[in-house]
């Protein structure tokens, strides 16, 4: 296979498959522990091979395609901001993503802090003095540059991981 051959492009097929014939027993459900187990032996392959910050490039590019992703299958409905963020909030709650709220957003739609407690990705984790959530700041820019078709710089500014027990993001409009 060449290098610019791909298997798996992203689809809703391969993630969304009819759990009742793939999984009849099971069901769609999968516990933090295991999810994690398969995040974070992944990164550390990938980091033993290519680095840290490539790997928190890759993390975070396939955060955004994440986030256009859900965009386009649970938000597309939403007509403005506060209908946006309340269909993220049911979303996350009814996934199991985490319990996502807003902290402060400008009046013109050009600064957002969003906070996301219990995340799936850290919340528990030990503390490392690090923000981890890269695959989240990805995540969270797919979605707002869907919605408002612009382009927005997400940051992780709090972490579980650094002590603060909630995830806090700024996202701020480029230009």
């Amino acid at each position: 296979m060449s290098p610019l051959q791909r298997k798996y492009a992203f689809s809703w097929d391969v993630v969304g498959a009819d759990m009742s014939l793939a999984r009849p027993s099971m069901g769609a459900s999968l516990s933090v522990e295991m999810y994690r187990l398969l995040q974070f032996t992944m990164r550390d392959i990938l980091e033993q091979r290519y680095g840290t910050d490539i790997v928190d490039t890759l993390f975070f590019e396939s955060g955004v395609l994440a986030g256009q992703a859900f965009y386009d299958r649970y938000l597309k409905g939403a007509t403005d901001v506060n209908s946006l963020v309340k269909t993220i909030q049911d979303k996350f709650q009814e996934l199991g993503v985490g319990i996502f709220r807003v902290e402060m957003a400008d009046a013109s739609g050009k600064s957002f802090t969003f906070v996301v407690d219990e995340d799936l990705d850290c919340s528990g984790l030990p503390d490392n003095a690090e923000h981890i959530c890269v695959y989240d700041e990805g995540f969270i820019k797919g979605i707002l540059d869907s919605f408002t078709s612009s382009d927005y710089t997400v940051k992780e500014i709090d972490c579980w991981c650094s002590g603060a027990r909630t995830c806090r993001f700024s996202a701020e409009k480029e230009g």
